[in-house]
């Protein structure tokens, strides 16, 4: 799938007709899946992969009750508090913004079909490709 960088009126016309699939308003900005790429996807027999945060797998999962949504969490609090501090990126505001989201989204972790813990990036990758090929065979 492409992305579309849309004007702030674009964004707003294609929400109204209902193009999204999905769509968030995550720090400031948004962010979404247009409906089509995901059903012309479908339609050819693929399989689809989105990386979206956990309002966008709501909507998911409400338009496509069998998607399998896996939660990808760290280790730790401690350890993403580190990893987000240690990228240098953060003001102390935006620092407290995400961490406020991430302990919401946390708390939905459990309503996931699959919790992925990001320990080991050459881990995960493994075991998300295997979680991948489960699921495909089922």
């Amino acid at each position: 799938m492409s992305y579309h960088f849309l004007t702030d009126q674009q964004f707003d016309e294609r929400v109204s007709r209902g193009e999204f699939l999905e769509w968030a308003s995550v720090h400031d900005h948004r962010y979404g899946t247009l409906r089509s790429e995901v059903e012309a996807c479908l339609s050819r027999g693929e399989s689809v992969i989105l990386e979206i945060d956990v309002q966008g797998g709501e909507s998911v999962r409400a338009a496509f009750p069998e998607a399998v949504r896996i939660f990808v969490e760290p280790p730790s609090w401690d350890v993403l508090v580190d990893r987000l501090v240690k990228r240098g990126s953060e003001t102390e505001e935006s620092l407290r913004t995400r961490l406020k989201t991430a302990k919401r989204e946390l708390e939905v972790a459990p309503t996931y079909d699959v919790r992925l813990v990001n320990d080991d990036l050459d881990e995960a990758v493994a075991e998300l490709a295997g979680i991948l090929e489960r699921y495909e065979t089922e």
